[in-house]
């Protein structure tokens, strides 16, 4: 009996201490969000007049934190298309990888999450460009994959679909074509919806 109480009682301290580190770490994430935000006023307060940012800056890759990077690895690479550039394992099993876009040299890289840490992302998502996106989710579908959205034109004029990766990552599959470094012209929603799903739209 004492040894089932015990386990109750670690039970409970094992949940409040999880409760616990969720509470400081959203409190931290709070902080930093604050002190960001001031010293980004305080950086453009000071920014001499007319100057910009570092014009040789380029965009590198996105990491997607996981709970399983082989799960990860599965989607990306299976089900997308990805192709492995680089791949670490810890205990035999993936804890990281860089992946390159089949279709450019866009990459992404899949790390394994720490114990506790919350991949919530409702503030990011995800954009792969393809032209047969039609064809491309109708194939996900035939293999059983759940996808939020099937393609449709935006009033934005983008032709979107939506899904999520194995962690809950939001993913929006698209075609934009010339109109992707264009000016966006807004389009009535009642116009968009009539409109017919042109093919590699």
């Amino acid at each position: 009996m004492s040894r089932i109480v015990s386990s109750r009682g670690m039970a409970r301290v094992t949940a409040k201490k999880k409760a616990s580190d969720a509470n400081r770490a959203k409190k931290s994430t709070a902080n930093e969000a604050k002190k960001t935000a001031k010293s980004l006023k305080t950086a453009l307060a000071r920014r001499p007049e007319g100057e910009l940012g570092g014009d040789k800056l380029t965009f590198n890759h996105a990491m997607v934190y996981a709970k399983d990077v082989q799960r990860a690895l599965d989607f990306y690479r299976e089900l997308l298309g990805f192709k492995v550039v680089d791949e670490f394992h810890h205990e035999g099993k993936p804890v990281y990888a860089r992946l390159r876009a089949p279709g450019g040299d866009g990459t992404i890289a899949l790390h394994l999450a720490g114990p506790g840490t919350s991949l919530a992302s409702d503030g990011v998502r995800l954009y792969f460009e393809i032209r047969e996106i039609d064809d491309f989710c109708r194939k996900l579908q035939a293999k059983g994959f759940y996808i939020t959205q099937m393609p449709r034109m935006m009033p934005w004029g983008w032709r979107h679909a939506y899904l999520n990766d194995p962690d809950g990552h939001e993913i929006s599959l698209y075609w934009a074509g010339e109109n992707r470094m264009k000016k966006t012209v807004m389009r009535a929603a009642k116009e968009v919806d009539k409109a017919p799903a042109a093919k590699g739209r």
